[in-house]
């Protein structure tokens, strides 16, 4: 028992207690614990602080250039909108210059096959006897949304008594075949290559929103005109909307209706006119 004490009271070797004792008075501060993490925690703060004041230092140096360079930008976009708009504006003005020459072309050279063509196409400008056509929404209509049993329920739209763009189809095209030469509605000319879309409860003619009233202007022969659309089936349809569901409408002969050429429409194949022999112009 006494060599077990012995082991448990003295487990380290006398000589290498002294040896370790002096290593740790020589390596080991002797500075207090506690002042030692006071002293790093003061060190800590002071390199944090520096890191924050450095930082700050050079954001306000950098701000002025920043600020410099988002002014100049914005000066940049500014300049190179009002540019955009000016060289639109130069645009529409070479076409219109354009459209004007083409037009005069036409008229002044083309033979009446050609006029013909180009009154049909929406190319000039027409004047002549004609109906002016108003439809409008119903004081009350709604916005579509439910059922309904009417003429227009088909694709899941109800008869609330607003115009439609598949309306303004039936009636635009009751008036080609009663016998229209040239049609506009809310002064928009149609060509053959015009299109009545929806876009929710808009109605779109060529991608150019409208709003009711409807306004329809079409070229024809006169009372003769006015009697064989009223007679149509797209006719006595409109008649239905006005009857059953509110729709406003009216229709009077003009003596003189006029239409302006559409301004969309874009030549693509042309012929030199011949002027005598040998010569073109």
């Amino acid at each position: 028992m006494s060599l077990l004490t012995n082991v448990m009271e003295h487990s380290l070797d006398e000589g290498y207690a002294e040896a370790a004792a002096r290593r740790g008075e020589v390596g080991r501060s002797r500075m207090p614990r506690t002042l030692r993490a006071k002293l790093g925690l003061a060190v800590g703060l002071v390199l944090a602080a520096l890191v924050v004041t450095v930082g700050a230092a050079q954001a306000r140096i950098s701000a002025p250039s920043i600020a410099k360079e988002k002014q100049e930008l914005i000066q940049r976009i500014e300049s190179g909108g009002k540019e955009a708009d000016t060289l639109g504006e130069d645009v529409d003005k070479l076409r219109s210059s354009v459209e004007a020459e083409q037009r005069e072309a036409l008229e002044k050279h083309g033979d009446e096959r050609g006029r013909t063509a180009a009154l049909l196409a929406g190319a000039t400008p027409v004047k002549g006897p004609g109906l002016k056509l108003v439809v409008d929404d119903a004081e009350d209509a709604g916005s579509g949304d439910g059922d309904g049993d009417g003429p227009r329920k088909s694709d899941g739209f109800s008869d609330t008594g607003r115009i439609r763009d598949r309306d303004l189809q039936r009636v635009v095209n009751g008036l080609w075949a009663a016998g229209a030469e040239a049609v506009s509605v809310n002064g928009q000319r149609l060509t053959s290559r015009s299109a009545i879309r929806a876009a929710g409860d808009a109605v779109l003619v060529d991608n150019k929103p409208l709003v009711p009233p409807y306004t329809l202007l079409a070229v024809g022969p006169g009372q003769k005109f006015s009697r064989t659309f009223q007679d149509s089936v797209d006719g006595q349809y409109l008649y239905i909307l006005h009857k059953d569901y509110g729709a406003k409408t009216s229709i009077s002969v003009q003596d003189e209706v006029r239409l302006p050429a559409a301004p969309s429409l874009n030549l693509r194949t042309a012929k030199p006119v011949r002027t005598g022999k040998g010569s073109t112009s």
